[in-house]
């Protein structure tokens, strides 16, 4: 993923489109899709799909129907249908893939689907580009307003329509708002009309953008594009603490990409025994205090002395339930740590031989700065001298 825009200049220093995922090139844009049935041509007598996948601002995406008279490819500016005017957006997708889309997203291929007008104009790109230019000032604009009036609301973007006599302001609140004096005191300011749209704040970061705790710009504003319900459960499969500074991402929603690897955990943990497991021996009862499935340890202590664990693997416990399913009791949990014991082995060794951080702070030899002084007393007495 990469573009001319969003290269390194030539002092070095990263230049960036500024667009958090939605290039103006569209070099590197999320949304951007392959079609891979590009260079492959139609059999005898079969006719093109006649709809178009569209891209407008951010992730917004719609199918339209394509009129016989033009012909359109991937990367073009159209003019379509909207409720009230026509907008403005790219074509992202032409052709046989546009048809596997809207049967995956459930868009019926019917008489009610929207037309694309024409290409683009010069025109239109300039109108449309002059109120895309107007955007952040009356985003400005529009939360100074939403503060007069109190409301509790976050106005996070704004997307004007391509011929520029409408405008849908994306919101995020925690509550229901009445914002309907709000929409009279934006129509007479700006003379267009409004559209209040509310959006979660995984969308809002999405939107915005920014760096995650891992340095790495945000997963939703560059690449992910369906976001899953996330809960402290994939979490706790995975053994992390349950610290909602650390779980929880800019948005105040915990992290996507908790769910990134829990489907390994689950896999790993089926073999595992359950962490509420009992381990009855004769010296009492024992608890599952921690589990690894990575070494697949186990480590248990005894109800009387939780303070002191011992470390068994997860084959010795399933041994060890199985005797107490047949309602036999091992001995001590002590006779299977001590095996373990004797299996352990260093966990680290530095192997690479990197030296210490600390090898810049070694002062300098002593001998090397009295030979320096010696050097230098001559100098001074041939000057006395002369």
């Amino acid at each position: 993923m990469g573009c001319s825009s969003c290269s390194t200049g030539k002092d070095g220093q990263p230049r960036g489109c500024k667009n958090n995922g939605t290039c103006g090139t569209d070099g590197c844009n999320k949304l951007t899709v392959f079609d891979w049935l590009s260079n492959m041509s139609l059999p005898n007598g079969e006719k093109p799909f006649d709809c178009v996948e569209v891209r407008f601002k951010n992730s917004r995406k719609e199918f339209y129907r394509v009129p016989e008279d033009i012909s359109l490819s991937i990367g073009e500016i159209v003019a379509t249908q909207a409720k009230s005017g026509h907008d403005v957006g790219m074509v992202t997708l032409a052709g046989e893939l546009v048809r596997i889309q809207m049967k995956k997203k459930k868009v019926a291929n019917d008489d009610q689907l929207p037309k694309v007008y024409r290409k683009a104009t010069q025109k239109d790109i300039d109108k449309w580009q002059k109120c895309r230019d107007k955007e952040d000032e009356i985003k400005k604009r529009s939360r100074e307003m939403a503060i007069i009036l109190r409301l509790q609301m976050k106005i996070s973007d704004v997307e004007f329509q391509g011929d520029g006599s409408k405008a849908t302001f994306y919101y995020t609140a925690d509550e229901r708002v009445d914002f309907r004096q709000l929409i009279k005191d934006m129509a007479k300011a700006f003379g267009i009309r409004i559209e209040m749209r509310q959006i979660g704040y995984r969308q809002e970061a999405q939107r915005l953008g920014g760096i995650g705790s891992c340095g790495r710009e945000l997963c939703c504003s560059t690449w992910l594009t369906d976001f899953r319900s996330v809960s402290t459960s994939s979490a706790r499969y995975q053994q992390l603490s349950l610290n909602p500074q650390k779980l929880a991402g800019q948005c105040g929603k915990l992290k996507c990409c908790l769910n990134y690897e829990l489907d390994m955990y689950l896999e790993a943990l089926k073999d595992f025994p359950s962490q509420d497991s009992k381990l009855h021996t004769e010296k009492g009862l024992a608890f599952c205090q921690k589990t690894d499935i990575f070494k697949g340890l186990l480590w248990f202590s005894y109800k009387d002395d939780p303070s002191h664990w011992h470390t068994l693997t997860k084959e010795q416990v399933q041994e060890i339930i199985e005797k107490n399913k047949k309602k036999e009791k091992v001995a001590s949990l002590e006779l299977y740590a001590s095996d373990n014991l004797e299996k352990e082995t260093t966990l680290f060794e530095n192997t690479v031989g990197q030296d210490s951080l600390t090898r810049f702070d070694r002062p300098r030899n002593k001998n090397r700065r009295k030979k320096n002084k010696k050097r230098r007393k001559p100098a001074k007495s041939s000057q006395k001298n002369g």
